[in-house]
């Protein structure tokens, strides 16, 4: 059985602590590993009336140096909120919508290799349009569009979708609302 025997952190900073994590392995024998810390993190599809099109936001991702087309999201940086609350905060702050009914549709990790994050995807059925709450410089750039669902096969197989919290979530939609 592995177990993780201590770590020696490296880096923290505002989002994200990085360690040296030292594990000992089923024969005895002790390696280490890298391993990013972070809060976790919801991501949302807002199903609009009629179950055809959701509300995905385009924004610029740091990492990457580019613009990703995504379903709205957001770190879950707020102690003891539940990510129902996180979600549904997020759908304000992204599309300015408010859920009547969210659906948690998976939870994943979404880089086990190096990172802990835990992310909760989530359907958000019943929207109600309320005032966009932007928060930090990127979301004040963003876009947010209309994409049907009939679509989304089409622009993952393309690659105007790569985002994988939104493949994920997009297709876990889809599926859901075949079998309603």
């Amino acid at each position: 059985m592995f177990r993780r025997r201590g770590e020696t952190l490296r880096y923290q900073g505002p989002l994200i602590q990085v360690a040296t994590g030292i594990f000992e392995a089923p024969d005895g024998s002790t390696f280490e590993r890298d391993v990013v810390h972070h809060p976790g993190a919801v991501s949302v599809v807002p199903l609009l009336e009629g179950a055809r099109s959701v509300l995905l936001v385009r924004q610029y991702r740091s990492a990457i140096d580019g613009e990703l087309l995504e379903i709205p999201a957001g770190k879950r940086d707020v102690q003891g909120e539940a990510p129902e609350r996180t979600a549904l905060r997020e759908l304000v702050e992204e599309v300015g919508m408010r859920a009547g009914r969210l659906d948690r549709l998976a939870e994943f990790y979404n880089s086990p290799g190096f990172c802990d994050e835990h992310s909760v995807v989530f359907l958000a059925r019943d929207l109600e349009p309320c005032e966009l709450d932007l928060q930090g410089v990127e979301e004040q750039h963003m876009t947010v569009e209309e994409v049907r669902l009939a679509d989304v096969a089409g622009l993952i197989r393309s690659g105007a979708i790569v985002d994988a919290k939104t493949i994920i979530g997009l297709a876990l939609a889809r599926e859901m609302l075949a079998g309603r």
